[in-house]
């Protein structure tokens, strides 16, 4: 019996040890797992997250951004596509450790998630068919059909403009197919969305019109408690930025140096 006991003590030792070893690095880290920095994005929003055409890798300045991160932290990233809506959830309940997807850091969202430093600086515009003269600004927008991405800053200064009937998508490719079938007025979106989407496809039946509504800074989300994570992902993204990794993402997608605001 005391050779059954002492070997029972044992085997309960050793375990006790290994859930401390493994909770120590869990709480170095500020995720799940030591090794790998689960993710989740919307992969619809080109040219910062989308699938390639073969329909499995996810592709865009967020993707190599937050790769370029992980490698920092000498971390993996496993990346999750998941619906804009459903990221912060997400997030809440502790499916994920983070979350990039052009996300605007706003007071409303900060209330339930905390935020790393911004990593780039964007603002909404409009786009409509290149025939329309009658939209010119925002404020033309009155009494349209506007179409914007559901969950999204767009769709939240969309309702703020009067008479304007809304209508929210799934994803930034779904608003541009609704404006060319003559369904909506115009689209609101971040504007390199809209800038990329007629570069890709030089769609010269639509246009950009007006200037930015907004000035909006994204950022990568995470759970609101978590200070050990939003740390290290500042730390990684300082120096993606001071040894010139950051500044070639940038121009690998925008096809320009970075601004003065996003370095």
């Amino acid at each position: 019996m005391k050779k059954v006991l002492l070997l029972c003590m044992a085997v309960l030792g050793a375990l006790l040890i290994v859930s401390g070893c493994g909770s120590t690095a869990n709480k170095d880290n500020g995720t799940s797992d030591p090794k790998v920095l689960k993710v989740a994005t919307n992969a619809d929003f080109a040219p910062f997250e989308f699938q390639g055409e073969e329909g499995k890798s996810y592709q865009g300045f967020d993707m190599d951004l937050i790769r370029a991160i992980g490698k920092q932290m000498g971390m993996q990233v496993k990346i999750n596509n998941l619906s804009f809506d459903g990221l912060i959830p997400a997030l809440q309940t502790g499916n994920i450790d983070a979350v990039i997807s052009g996300m605007s850091i706003n007071d409303e969202r900060k209330k339930k998630v905390a935020f790393s430093d911004p990593y780039y600086e964007s603002g909404l515009t409009i786009m409509v068919k290149a025939d329309n003269n009658d939209i010119k600004s925002f404020k033309d927008l009155q009494g349209k059909r506007i179409a914007v991405q559901i969950g999204t800053t767009s769709a939240k200064e969309a309702k703020k403009i009067p008479n304007a009937q809304v209508k929210e998508l799934n994803s930034s490719a779904d608003t541009f197919l609704e404006l060319k079938a003559g369904n909506v007025d115009a689209v609101i979106n971040d504007k390199p969305v809209n800038d990329y989407y007629k570069v890709k496809n030089g769609d010269n039946s639509v246009k950009r019109v007006g200037d930015k509504l907004t000035s909006e800074s994204y950022g990568i989300a995470v759970k609101k408690d978590n200070t050990k994570l939003v740390k290290k992902i500042n730390d990684a993204l300082k120096k993606l930025k001071e040894n010139g990794e950051y500044n070639k993402l940038y121009k690998k997608w925008f096809g320009v140096e970075p601004t003065a605001d996003n370095k």
